[in-house]
């Protein structure tokens, strides 16, 4: 089903982004960073970053993105993305990802593609994997975007992911839907299955202003893979933890 850029639109003014947001051109391909990881013998692995809401390329790369990712996997080649708030709006957000990074890199030889997303790109993130949802090895949510206080509120309402049930697929994913559709249908989704539980990891720091929805999320995921830290909505604190958990995947890497 088609992303709605009017869906999107909604949820943009529930992130609150009247103020500090980076826009962008859709006219133009998503910009991006490359940063090669080290030489080495194992399988070639390759991280995509998807921004936040006031995030792009040059903030990723001033705050040292690429090198937390490699500090925990050397090895592996990042890719810092422009993936802005433009994108979004274009209704083409999970195509544009897939068509620009994932796919060309799987015809290029990666072995291991990752898509790690902060804040808004954490509900990208989610987007195209509910889009493609066999082309990506890994996903990484750091507090991620979970939609709208009603959608949450049903969520809760109903005991939590576990005991929540979408019901049937609507026809169309429109405003008045998008979030619970394309978010937490997929949650709900990852949640059931063990196999699409053990590629997704969680991190948040615990005075994030959005860490009181991450007790939602987490019963859907294996618990060995959420990462709570100290620290806000910032990346100092993902960077921390984006450490960790790529040294735990190059580990997992390794012992295959």
């Amino acid at each position: 089903m088609k992303l709605l850029a009017s869906a999107v639109l909604i949820l943009v003014v529930a992130l609150g982004l009247s103020g500090c947001y980076n826009l962008g051109d859709r006219r133009q391909p998503i910009p991006e960073w490359r940063v090669p990881g080290k030489a080495g013998e194992g399988p070639r692995v390759l991280v995509v970053v998807l921004p936040g809401r006031a995030d792009n390329t040059d903030v990723m790369r001033e705050y040292g993105v690429a090198q937390a990712i490699q500090a925990g996997w050397p090895e592996a080649d990042v890719v810092l993305t422009g993936a802005t708030l433009a994108y979004y709006l274009d209704g083409r957000l999970a195509q544009r990802v897939h068509g620009q990074f994932i796919e060309p890199a799987r015809n290029r030889g990666y072995e291991t593609v990752v898509l790690m997303g902060a804040s808004m790109g954490g509900m990208g993130t989610l987007l195209v994997d509910e889009a493609f949802p066999e082309a990506i090895d890994h996903l990484v949510l750091m507090a991620p975007y979970l939609g709208r206080k009603r959608v949450i509120r049903e969520v809760d309402e109903a005991g939590g992911v576990l005991a929540w049930s979408p019901g049937p697929k609507p026809d169309t994913v429109d405003r008045g839907n998008f979030d619970r559709e394309l978010l937490w249908r997929r949650i709900n989704l990852i949640a059931a299955d063990p196999a699409l539980k053990s590629r997704v990891w969680l991190a948040y720091g615990r005075e994030d202003r959005l860490a009181r929805v991450m007790p939602l999320l987490e019963p859907a995921l294996d618990a060995d893979q959420v990462l709570v830290r100290q620290g806000g909505h910032k990346w100092v604190v993902w960077n921390e933890a984006a450490t960790e958990i790529f040294a735990r995947l190059k580990d997992r890497s390794a012992a295959r």
